[in-house]
């Protein structure tokens, strides 16, 4: 047995028959052609190039190579991964401009961060919104994460209907593919991964859950991600002006870039979830086919079930190396077992909320309860998956990851 796609609904059918008509009858508009992106980003010089991220032409050119190379995508793929490297540098260009017309912001503290880490479908996702129910703490959402240089210029007012706006996309996506809200349900008042903000130089490893890009992520793993966490800084800081809240963040890719964080954010208190090993990679794997099915019609299985394991022992031996070095004092760690968050979910709430040095809420109980019943488990779908649909063989697992989370 290996993975088979989900099938696609009559609406997504259509979607996806008429972006394969325009291909055909305008294929120029579907070409990864990194002079085009660079372009279609300046528009027509809104965005001055001079402004994107430093290194942004070669990492452009990676991940478009690789989208073309190793991706097998549709039409629907090739025109994503083209927005997305023109939105990212685009987010670069306006970033820039938003600090340099407010040298203020730039001076804008912030405080330590709460930031979630570990493998793919640790837990990360539940425990990052529940905290972010918290109205002392700022989960962002995707708008705030996406355009971050339109919130400093917004009142509140405004914020709130920004925000509301990216509604569509989030339906536009559930519309193309429904089993992405049983895997990882997506809203614009839902917080979402770092990995959104991060990448205006085209290094991101967010990238690599949509698309297939073996090339780009062998090329990845040997790049500083140094200057994009420094990035990430300006963004939390045009997002914290007018907003006293403490940001908690949340992305399993950090687990991988321990070393930037810590310079980005000293004092930061990382918590790190850890599950079995065969859940976390087949859980992921099964992610991932997912979320790539909505852009490719030939996702394999094993495939994805062998990037899913070199790429979790990459990332699991990374944060290790980091964790056993002086640097690491720079972190405070909360390890924290899936199985014990499931079960003890307010006991592992306030050991978070002590290594804050913030009170936790007077009920922690009560406080998940209200979490539990505003997200009931399963509301969009229970996500099924076996190891075996990704070539993965649990004893090898456990035997090539022993010691390693």
């Amino acid at each position: 047995m290996t993975w088979t796609a989900p099938p696609r609904s009559p609406a997504a059918t259509a979607i996806h028959d008429a972006a394969e008509a325009d291909r055909r009858a305008r294929p120029e508009r579907y070409r990864l052609d990194p002079e085009l992106v660079a372009e279609r980003a300046a528009r027509g010089g809104e965005n001055d190039p001079a402004t994107f991220a430093p290194g942004w032409r070669e990492g452009l050119e990676r991940y478009l190579a690789s989208a073309r190379d190793d991706g097998r995508l549709n039409a629907l793929g090739l025109r994503m991964v083209a927005d997305a490297a023109t939105g990212r540098l685009v987010a670069g260009a306006r970033t820039a401009a938003a600090l340099a017309a407010r040298p203020d912001l730039a001076q804008e503290p912030v405080a330590p961060p709460i930031v979630i880490i570990g493998g793919w479908r640790t837990g990360t996702t539940f425990l990052f919104r529940l905290l972010g129910t918290d109205p002392r703490l700022h989960a962002p959402l995707p708008a705030e994460l996406s355009a971050p240089w339109r919130f400093p210029e917004l009142d509140r007012v405004g914020r709130e209907r920004f925000i509301d706006k990216a509604s569509g996309a989030h339906e536009y996506l559930h519309t193309l593919n429904p089993t992405m809200a049983a895997v990882h349900l997506s809203g614009p008042r839902l917080p979402e991964e770092c990995v959104l903000a991060l990448g205006t130089d085209l290094r991101n490893w967010g990238f690599t859950s949509t698309v297939r890009l073996d090339s780009y992520a062998d090329w990845l793993a040997g790049q500083s991600l140094a200057g994009g966490y420094q990035r990430y800084r300006t963004v939390l800081q045009l997002l914290a002006a007018d907003d006293p809240r403490r940001f908690v963040l949340k992305a399993p890719a950090h687990t991988a870039e321990l070393e930037h964080l810590a310079a980005a954010f000293p004092g930061a208190v990382v918590v790190h979830l850890h599950r079995d090993i065969v859940e976390t990679v087949a859980s992921g794997a099964s992610l991932f086919a997912v979320f790539r099915s909505t852009y490719s019609d030939e996702v394999d299985g094993p495939d994805v079930g062998r990037y899913q394991a070199r790429t979790t022992e990459l990332w699991f031996r990374r944060a290790a190396a980091f964790r056993a070095t002086p640097a690491a004092a720079a972190l405070t760690f909360v390890d924290v077992d899936y199985r014990r968050l499931v079960a003890e979910p307010a006991t592992i709430l306030r050991g978070i909320y002590a290594a804050a040095g913030m009170e936790a809420p007077a009920d922690v109980a009560a406080f998940v309860a209200a979490y539990d019943r505003a997200n009931p488990r399963d509301a969009h779908g229970t996500h099924r998956y076996r190891p075996a649909d990704f070539g993965l063989d649990p004893d090898e697992l456990r035997e090539r990851f022993d010691g390693l989370d």
